[in-house]
């Protein structure tokens, strides 16, 4: 009797590049999730979609499935690095990046002299090189996970570099209760455990000094506006956007004062620019030379209601200030 021979059962294999997909919120734990947004790799590097799911009860907007940890370091490669680059520039110049460092920098003027300060996620430590017209007499440090750090120390921009993340081990340990100032601009949403972030720089800071934390704002209009071309929704690399009301609810719960909130200078004026460029990121070049006049005007409409917008909540980022200790 003839046998029907059996079919091999297609299984899909494992992605080293993802962690397994979570049924819960990893800031609240709750179960009650709904997928915001499935993006693919803007510099198409894989194929693949990528998706941020929601938190119904506190907000929290997180990658679901999480990179692993070969997964982050393939896009954080030197190249992937240059690429992403060239794309922010398209719609955010070096004269306006070292403006908003400028503004940050004397907005934090008003605190006193300090000593020693660090700053995570530093990059190419444009924001140190920044803040030394108005902090002229403190030593600034840069910490971040690519080597971007040590050419910054290179070329004078940080006394000292550290490479890696707060909560890499043996850093919190090497750095404990060193700073007065710590700041974290656009660097918590890259971090795979944010909470530990943040208690990470609690640990590096003296009693009384001072976190600055400024992230994009996930509950943005332009967010729900232009969804997989808005900007900071920044997949695959953003792993974490938590609302202002979760940091001022965990900061406040580790023991510190929260001094501001503030969601009007961290607003960037580059949403609409940086959705048509994105949109035309894989464009041939005769198209996006066509559409060159569609971003000038894109971006001549950003700058042109961003005193409005910045008001509103339209605003795409948010900073808070907080001292360690609440007394």
């Amino acid at each position: 009797m003839p046998t029907t021979p059996l079919t091999p059962q297609i299984t899909t294999p494992h992605d080293p590049f993802q962690e397994p997909r979570r049924a819960d919120c990893p800031w609240c734990g709750s179960r009650a999730l709904r997928t915001r947004l499935r993006a693919p790799d803007p510099l198409r590097h894989r194929a693949g979609t990528f998706v941020l799911d929601e938190c119904a009860d506190c907000a929290h907007t997180f990658q679901n499935p999480r990179l692993s940890a070969e997964g982050l370091a393939f896009f954080r490669r030197d190249a992937y690095e240059r690429q992403l680059a060239d794309l922010t520039a398209r719609v955010l110049s070096d004269r306006a990046v070292r403006r908003r460092h400028r503004a940050a920098a004397r907005r934090l003027s008003a605190l006193r002299e300090p000593e020693s300060w660090l700053d995570v996620g530093t990059g190419h430590a444009r924001f140190p090189e920044a803040a030394k017209e108005f902090f002229p007499y403190t030593s600034f440090d840069g910490l971040d996970p690519t080597a971007r750090v040590e050419q910054a120390l290179l070329e004078g921009r940080v006394e000292e570099a550290h490479r890696g993340y707060l909560t890499t081990p043996g850093m919190t340990a090497r750095l404990r209760a060193r700073y007065d100032v710590v700041t974290m601009f656009h660097h918590l949403e890259h971090a795979p455990d944010p909470r530990a972030e943040l208690r990470a720089a609690l640990t590096v800071l003296r009693p009384g000094g001072h976190l600055v934390v400024e992230v994009p704002d996930p509950r943005s209009l332009f967010a729900v506006l232009l969804g997989k071309w808005w900007l900071p929704h920044g997949q695959p690399r953003h792993l974490h956007l938590p609302p202002s009301a979760n940091l001022r609810a965990e900061l406040s719960a580790l023991g510190c004062a929260v001094l501001v909130t503030d969601r009007t200078d961290p607003h960037v004026p580059y949403d609409l620019a940086a959705a048509v460029a994105l949109a035309l990121a894989h464009a041939r070049p005769p198209l996006r030379l066509a559409a060159a006049p569609v971003r000038t005007l894109a971006a001549a409409l950003d700058h042109g209601c961003a005193p409005l917008l910045r008001r509103t909540r339209f605003s795409n980022a948010y900073r808070i200030v907080a001292r360690k200790g609440a007394g």
